[in-house]
């Protein structure tokens, strides 16, 4: 599984020129802090989405990629004298390419207390198994070297 999106530069760089705006300023999310470990036979990925309306929250697998997305509703502003506002809204997106040794069907993912934890199970083919040893008897080997003489 790989950890970075090599695409998150070049959004950041698009978004600019589209809009005027720098990643992260005017309340726009600079990015999704996430962890990655595993656990005997599957992975589990956090993400930190603090305020994130929870019916905006959206975890897709395509080719491989495992999409999460989600949105943060800017505050109103009618009526508000602001002192200070350092709380981002908006899209937040991140990407993580999965290996062919996940089961991506079986993929689950829950958000509780601004905090979204997707599960990714390991396919059965890649899940360490043991392998028997049988044991053969002496006479069920085949002679090597023997001749026929006769």
């Amino acid at each position: 599984m790989l950890r970075f999106d090599p695409f998150s530069d070049m959004d950041a760089w698009t978004r600019e020129l589209m809009t005027g705006q720098r990643a992260g300023s005017s309340r726009t999310p600079r990015f999704m802090p996430m962890d990655l470990y595993k656990v005997e036979d599957h992975y589990v990925l956090v993400a930190d989405l603090p305020g994130a309306d929870p019916g905006s929250i959206d975890v897709t697998v395509d080719n491989g990629v495992l999409t999460l997305s989600a949105h943060r509703s800017a505050p109103s502003d009618d009526g508000v004298q602001w002192l200070a506002g350092e709380r981002f809204s908006g899209t937040y997106r991140r990407q993580v390419t999965l290996g062919d040794s996940v089961d991506d069907a079986r993929i689950s993912a829950a958000y509780d207390n601004g905090v979204l934890t997707v599960t990714i199970p390991l396919a059965e083919r890649a899940k360490r198994r043991s392998i028997t040893v049988e044991r053969v008897a002496a006479s069920d080997q085949i002679a090597v070297g023997a001749s026929d003489s006769g």
